[in-house]
């Protein structure tokens, strides 16, 4: 049965604005503090309104430079103006800082190279995913369906969905809160993440790239730094290629170094640990590393890393020779008898 649209009501009006539209100038010769010039219809007649600032107001935006957009909000009757600032808070992160490298994951969303793990999008995200995914594949064949049928485009269902838009608010409210205690944790540290590129990772699966793209791992490295930059500490942004499948000891660099999605193994030399721990701690060692970052390409940072491979089984090798026979005695050897006689 046919029911009319439930459309929204405006209950709290609300004008975002950028220069081209509002644009608020200093006053010169007048009482007020500053005019807010609004764009209309008719080119060149502008709405001028005046903008009184309080003493709090003067005080807090004094010496400061304001952005360019505005906002007006209208609430019981009287428009409100906020004004907006960039402030950049002092570094306060040492030189000789402890270096804490943080790897990305859809498993956990953080690792860090202390092995602690912060948030997951396996368990409730995972199952909110799956139904909300099998509900617009289902609206999706009907929608095909309808077409063929020759349904008007106006009246085909959409594909989205409110339950999709919750969900994606959702993950990243929990990786804001995973980022939050990451820096909660190591409040003093130098943070180390890789520069993650999620729009060139895909799966053969569509059912894995549609669990990609539902985990928002995009969001991580972006709200990292800007998290960090307004506690004023120090987080710096490192190359992660190969970084999971690097050995920390040999640097030898392997697909088969993965034996499967949790463990790393190096088949060199042995050396084992937890896939995102050791990855978390690959890349805060290779902070600083100006060889490995003046690379161009996956194929000069493999060959480095299989250079310093090489380089360090020969230095391995060089330790194993044996030197020339040492004589232990308790008594002086004879070269230090005659020393002494001809004293």
């Amino acid at each position: 049965m046919w029911q009319e649209w439930n459309l929204p009501e405006l209950r709290v009006m609300s004008i975002q604005a950028n220069v081209n539209v509002v644009k608020l100038e200093p006053s010169e010769d007048s009482t007020f503090d500053y005019w807010l010039q609004v764009a209309t219809l008719e080119k060149g007649y502008p709405l001028r309104i005046p903008v009184q600032l309080a003493a709090y107001h003067k005080q807090v935006i004094k010496d400061r430079k304001l952005n360019t957009s505005v906002a007006l909000h209208k609430r019981q009757g009287i428009w409100w103006l906020t004004l907006s600032f960039d402030e950049e808070p002092p570094l306060a992160t040492e030189v000789d800082a402890e270096r804490v490298g943080v790897d990305v994951g859809i498993k956990n969303f953080l690792t860090t190279s202390h092995g602690k793990t912060y948030g997951s999008f396996h368990g409730k995200l995972a199952r909110k995913h799956k139904r909300d995914r099998a509900k617009r594949r289902r609206k999706a064949k009907m929608r095909a369906c309808l077409q063929k049928k020759g349904v008007p485009k106006a009246q085909l269902p959409s594909t989205s969905s409110a339950p999709s838009q919750r969900l994606s608010r959702q993950v990243k409210q929990d990786i804001n809160r995973a980022i939050n205690e990451v820096l909660k944790d190591h409040p003093h540290a130098r943070i180390i993440y890789e520069d993650l590129s999620v729009s060139s990772m895909r799966f053969k699966a569509k059912q894995m790239n549609a669990y990609l793209y539902a985990s928002q791992l995009g969001h991580i490295p972006d709200h990292l730094a800007w998290a960090c930059a307004r506690r004023g500490q120090a987080a710096h942004s490192v190359n992660p290629a190969y970084s999971s499948q690097e050995c920390p000891r040999c640097h030898y660099v392997d697909r088969a170094n993965r034996p499967n999605q949790q463990t790393f193994c190096c088949v060199v030399c042995g050396f084992s640990a937890p896939a995102d721990h050791k990855a978390a701690g690959t890349l805060a060692s290779r902070w600083g590393d100006q060889e490995l970052a003046a690379c161009r390409g996956l194929e000069q940072i493999k060959a480095l890393l299989m250079q310093r491979h090489e380089e360090g089984k020969k230095n391995q090798q060089r330790a194993r020779v044996p030197g020339p026979p040492l004589q232990l005695s308790l008594w002086p050897q004879p070269e230090e008898f005659l020393e002494q006689y001809h004293a």
